[in-house]
């Protein structure tokens, strides 16, 4: 598989029920766990990221209910919480970008520290910024914006030339929980090139895609949908919605039917081939990272491997992130069993590292599909790789050597 890898690592810290963890990602990467597990809290930390940089800090905090409910709860009390995402960007740079958001009396929030690192050996030397509760205290360019104690400063960096690919790139990262009653229904136009998160502007974004984007989706759709030729979009008065082509027995010509006469799972699998393959159409830049909760719902288990097929075709250019408990999704045998991160929870806390050394072992002499150890109850995370509370204390997220006082700084984030 082609490496689209944007997101080489991550690490959280105090997010929701994640009290730490540091994980590596793949091109195509599966988070798998009970109901509860806290596979979503995983996804949704990469999310808030997402979210602050194209809105607001105050609107991702806000639209989760505030601090209080993103920092972990926990007896130690912390009053803060932190996320690094190291990555890679298209043009060979590579890089991490970090953040801590700790409390602020009464009921408020502030960027305790922030901290971007980007090295290009081959088109220039490493740029840099560090900003420590609203003052840089570190930089690699001559001028830099100013900075605030509530809002993340790459938004301000945005608009030098060294800084801007990352936060592009951070910017273009799409998550998604489907709402097939949201795709059935009429849709008002949207200009946007990127499907929200419940797929609720399906259809101005189906209108966008390119010809072959389309076709290649049409052609999944009528695998996992026998008889369903095509998909188009059509206008409801001031709306649009969607009208399928589907063969019927003993009828001469396919059959239109609107979207509110096509089932759950169609309307489910048609968001997530949208979602997996919009994008790059007429010189606009395609997703940098997908992620999508439990694209098998509603899902005939016989369309598994179908589904799985058109995720490994689309991870070729984008990255793509999986949370999911379907065994059938994860039957074939040919899936790599390092993309497979094991999702648990323990007393309201969440671990997540790859499976253990045994199940990898079994899954690579092809003993047993991943889905198989999945029914078995035997997918577990490697306890050599669980990070424990007492190691997330240590658990660094900010550069050491990046900035004057940064090991004060670094020392800090312990508590």
């Amino acid at each position: 598989m082609k490496d689209s890898t944007f997101i080489t690592r991550v690490v959280l810290k105090n997010y929701k029920s994640i009290a730490a963890c540091d994980v590596r990602l793949h091109p195509l990467t599966f988070l798998v766990g009970r109901n509860g597990a806290g596979k979503s809290n995983f996804l949704d930390g990469l999310r808030f990221v997402a979210d602050a940089l194209n809105a607001s800090l105050d609107h991702a905090l806000r639209d989760r209910g505030g601090i209080k409910e993103v920092r972990r709860r926990s007896g130690g009390h912390p009053n803060h919480f932190s996320i690094r995402l190291d990555f890679a960007l298209p043009d060979g740079g590579t890089g991490h970008y970090a953040f801590r958001i700790g409390t602020r009396s009464p009921g408020g929030y502030e960027v305790q520290t922030e901290e971007c690192k980007i090295q290009n050996e081959i088109l220039s030397p490493e740029v840099h910024f560090r900003v420590d509760k609203g003052t840089v205290t570190d930089k690699s360019v001559d001028v830099a914006p100013a900075a605030a104690r509530d809002r993340l400063y790459l938004v301000n960096a945005s608009g030098l030339p060294e800084f801007r690919p990352v936060y592009e790139a951070f910017s273009r990262m799409g998550f998604y929980n489907l709402n097939p009653d949201k795709i059935r229904n009429p849709q008002a136009p949207d200009p946007g090139d990127v499907l929200m998160r419940d797929g609720s502007n399906l259809t101005s974004v189906l209108t966008q895609l390119s010809p072959a984007a389309k076709q290649h989706i049409e052609e999944y759709l009528a695998i996992v949908v026998p008889g369903v030729h095509r998909v188009k979009v059509k206008e409801f008065g001031s709306m649009e919605t969607l009208e399928f082509r589907q063969d019927i027995a003993g009828a001469k010509h396919p059959w239109r039917f609107p979207a509110n006469n096509m089932s759950d799972g169609t309307l489910r699998v048609l968001g997530t081939l949208i979602a997996l393959f919009q994008g790059g159409n007429e010189g606009k830049k395609r997703m940098s990272l997908v992620g999508i909760e439990e694209p098998e719902l509603a899902l005939h288990p016989a369309a598994a491997d179908v589904l799985l097929d058109g995720l490994r075709d689309s991870a070729h250019k984008t990255q793509v992130i999986i949370t999911s408990h379907s065994p059938d999704l994860l039957d074939n045998k040919d899936l790599d069993v390092e993309s497979i991160l094991a999702v648990e929870a323990h007393d309201g806390n969440t671990t997540i590292a790859p499976i253990d050394n045994a199940s990898r072992n079994v899954v690579r002499k092809k003993l047993y599909t991943t889905g198989e150890l999945l029914r078995r109850d035997q997918l577990e995370p490697d306890q050599a790789s669980v990070i424990s509370i007492e190691e997330a204390k240590q658990l660094r997220i900010f550069d050491p050597k990046s900035g004057k006082s940064s090991q004060k700084k670094t020392d800090g984030e312990h508590r």
